[in-house]
């Protein structure tokens, strides 16, 4: 579970990533108004406006939503009898919009589209802060991928050029044609493909169809160090004549060796 946590109004709002989407902290947004954060959530789903808003929104995105019990709690919300807390109305009608967490993320949480909205009926100037962090925060996450994923590339790039210039002195002669010579390469890199990510260039294509881009650009970074470094080893082995059946033998021992260490060192760092 990804975490995030923005500073409105110097108050600290916890998000936390549920199946992709983003849920912002109701708790926290609520302690801006009061010191009894859950009083004012049970206070703000009381009101008949509010039911019928989370309703609109189950229906539009939760094809599992119970509308029965729904329509009971709108025909009820707003009477001075009627309550309703959040684990009331998530186990009453199915509800994904609203969830609720224990431990040190405990609270409730709700879909940003929600929580603008309960941000709305605490403050109209505290959701306009609160819209604008969690755009800077957005805008953050897209520049960091962005980043990610072009050092990622241009690792590839160093490497690749390592490896086909091996190929192009050592294996490539003025004797083959030019459909052989792409064979040649392809056969090299893809053998390369099938030892790290167990499959070839064009199977994967096969398998993603709706991707752009070329397997190694969705490698991870653990992934493409092994590979930059089996790059380098076949070049030098490519140089002392080794046949493709002996490099391919011993580059997956590397690649075996080199993956699970950098692994165990990967998890071992999420882990503290």
């Amino acid at each position: 579970m990804a975490k995030n946590k923005l500073i409105v109004k110097d108050t600290a709002i916890r998000i936390v990533k549920t199946n992709e989407d983003d849920y912002i902290s109701l708790t926290d947004i609520a302690k801006y108004k009061s010191d009894e954060p859950n009083t004012v959530i049970q206070n703000w789903l009381r009101n008949k406006n509010t039911i019928e808003f989370l309703g609109l929104w189950e229906q539009l995105n939760n094809p599992n939503f119970n509308p029965l019990e729904f329509e009971g709690f709108k025909n009820e919300a707003g009477g001075n009898a009627f309550t309703l807390s959040p684990t009331k109305w998530i186990k009453a009608t199915n509800a994904i919009g609203i969830i609720t967490k224990s431990g040190k993320y405990g609270g409730t949480y709700a879909h940003k589209d929600i929580a603008f909205e309960f941000a709305t009926w605490i403050s109209p100037e505290f959701k306009l802060y609160l819209i604008k962090e969690f755009q800077r925060l957005k805008e953050e996450e897209v520049k960091r991928q962005q980043l990610g994923w072009d050092i990622k590339r241009e690792f590839a790039k160093i490497n690749y050029r390592i490896h086909t210039d091996a190929i192009k002195e050592h294996l490539i002669n003025d004797n083959l044609d030019d459909k052989l010579k792409s064979f040649t390469y392809a056969n090299e890199a893809d053998m390369l493909n099938v030892i790290v990510f167990g499959k070839t260039a064009k199977e994967w294509r096969d398998e993603n169809p709706d991707k752009e881009g070329n397997i190694r650009e969705y490698a991870s970074v653990e992934e493409l160090v092994v590979l930059g470094n089996l790059e380098a080893f076949n070049a030098e082995m490519i140089k002392k004549g080794i046949d493709q059946k002996e490099r391919f033998k011993k580059l997956r021992e590397i690649a075996r060796e080199q993956l699970t260490s950098l692994l165990n060192k990967s998890n071992k760092k999420q882990l503290k």
